[in-house]
């Protein structure tokens, strides 16, 4: 098939010239030869070439850009990229032998649509888009040569496929068979559902702000000789609070509406050493929706030492912006009622439509309401095997604040 041909308006070719990889149809004067899932060639008004990508008629984005060099985009193109992102995993990631990390981040690693987990020997594939999806094996081939991966499975089930035209797509694509989960250890050790988890099977892009949890515990615990008590809301299988540990010497609290979620917290609560029986009651698994929690907790006067939020995406789209910042109102507000003097909030909002500067004026508005006051002790983001292209600041999606309060 000849490769197609997309053209820019005249006056709109600042964004590709800057690196940007999304090219809105608002941006496009016309398309030659332009099959959706296939390859294009993007030129400004005057017929020269500005990048090359791919093209989807489908989709708002109608073109996504895989390069700004006159290159082809072929096995040699895939192994170099992803040899570029093993690099950057090998200089800022200590691998253990049960490594978990993102090894590709999308956009954000000049490969627009395509997320490549691992976890241990697995490696986990999200096909966002129409030209990814169709590339699936491709795509693994390299994966293996790059890196040897031997089991590749494939997650794409996301809601994003639907704005491609595409179904919910899940399976092999090498090795196997994929057992019901995969172990783990960054410090803690988790399970991980591979085939019916969140995201790609685990929140890896919080590795780091577990870890300052940790410390932040261990800490308050050398401290004080009380127990220390944790709210973790949203908790899916427990990683806030299986990353702070220390059975006996912490309570937490661990809500989230999924009991197969709770259950596989549990399992790792279980893996990690923790005996009920040893160490006491000292973690409950509740079952419900955080905000109705959230006010059982306020109606309760319960108050805790620590308490993280780490909702899902409450803005799909920016046309849902109002609505989500709402909830994160609500979700903060009600922490802040709960919170010992001194202690501390982790709050996230992971919604790509909530800016870093718009998530901070939600929280200070909720701060006002509560009376309290408040210190922001660290910004918080995903963790380096989650980068950010500069081009590109729709790519940090996460962000967060780490808050003392008073």
């Amino acid at each position: 098939m000849t490769e197609g041909v997309a053209g820019i308006k005249r006056g709109r070719e600042k964004p590709i010239r800057n690196q940007h990889p999304w090219i809105y149809s608002g941006a496009i004067s016309h398309a030659e030869n332009a099959a959706d899932g296939e390859l294009v060639t993007v030129v400004n008004h005057k017929g020269r070439f500005l990048a090359r990508g791919y093209w989807n008629s489908q989709s708002q984005i109608q073109a996504r850009i895989m390069t700004w060099r006159d290159e082809a985009i072929g096995a040699d193109w895939w192994r170099k990229m992803l040899s570029r992102a093993v690099s950057l995993r090998a200089t800022h990631l200590t691998h253990a032998e049960n490594a978990a990390y993102r090894l590709l981040n999308a956009e954000n690693d000049f490969v627009p649509g395509l997320i490549i987990d691992r976890y241990a020997d697995w490696y986990v594939l999200q096909a966002l888009t129409r030209f990814i999806d169709q590339q699936k094996s491709a795509i693994a081939a390299a994966l293996a040569d790059v890196t040897g991966a031997r089991n590749i499975y494939e997650r794409s089930d996301v809601e994003a496929r639907k704005h491609e035209g595409l179904q919910p797509a899940k399976g092999l694509l090498r090795g196997g068979p994929l057992p019901d989960v995969v172990e783990i250890d960054e410090g803690a050790r988790y399970l991980v559902d591979i085939k019916k988890g969140q995201k790609t099977g685990f929140y890896l892009d919080q590795r780091d702000n577990r870890q300052l949890l940790r410390d932040l515990i261990r800490r308050r615990r050398a401290e004080s000789r009380e127990r220390i008590k944790l709210l973790n809301l949203f908790s899916y299988s427990g990683g806030f609070a299986l990353a702070a540990g220390q059975f006996g010497e912490l309570h937490s609290v661990n809500v989230d509406a999924s009991r197969p979620a709770l259950e596989l917290a549990e399992r790792n609560f279980q893996l990690n050493g923790y005996d009920e029986k040893t160490h006491g009651e000292t973690a409950e698994f509740i079952q419900a929706d955080a905000f109705d929690y959230l006010q059982h907790c306020v109606r309760e006067n319960e108050i805790f030492d620590f308490v993280v939020l780490d909702p899902p995406k409450l803005a799909q789209h920016k046309s849902q912006a109002q609505r989500a910042a709402r909830g994160y109102k609500h979700l903060n507000l009600s922490a802040f009622k709960l919170i010992q003097a001194g202690g501390y909030l982790m709050t996230f909002s992971c919604s790509g439509a909530i800016s870093r500067d718009l998530f901070q004026k939600i929280v200070f508005g909720a701060l006002a309401d509560s009376g309290r006051q408040a210190q922001v002790i660290r910004q918080l983001s995903a963790a380096a095997d989650h980068p950010v292209a500069l081009s590109f600041p729709e790519g940090e999606y996460l962000k967060g604040l780490l808050l003392r309060v008073f």
